[in-house]
């Protein structure tokens, strides 16, 4: 079963870092993209950013500037550095495999990861 885990969330204050990790145990067939979605208290699901297996990336406009998406160096992995947080950052963050939507350059999530908790603190 495909399953993303998601790790490195925590507690920080305005203008701090910190870096969110997952891992996919095995590849779903037909995905070409790892992404990073949040879900704040009272808010749907929001885009954050994402990578492809061709190397190219996408970013939300919230998140240019300040992070950064990579693919770790362990296979079916994908890192998250996130620089400068501010409280507006605040949410659970998911981890998703999916397929690049048609329009728009984002990744659509099919599979889904239980969250990592960030909560930045002014």
């Amino acid at each position: 079963q495909v399953q993303p885990v998601e790790s490195g969330g925590g507690s920080v204050q305005a203008g701090g870092s910190l870096r969110l990790s997952c891992v996919v145990s095995g590849w779903p067939f037909g995905s070409n993209c790892l992404a990073w979605y949040r879900e704040a208290p009272g808010s749907g699901r929001e885009r954050v950013a994402a990578v492809f297996t061709d190397g190219t990336t996408y970013y939300a406009d919230a998140a240019k500037a300040r992070f950064m998406i990579s693919r770790g160096d362990v296979e079916n992995t994908v890192l998250l550095q996130m620089n400068n947080l501010e409280p507006g950052d605040t949410a659970t963050y998911l981890c998703a495999a999916g397929k690049k939507a048609s329009r728009g350059g984002y990744c659509i999530g099919n599979f889904w990861g239980t969250g990592t908790q960030v909560t930045v603190s002014a």
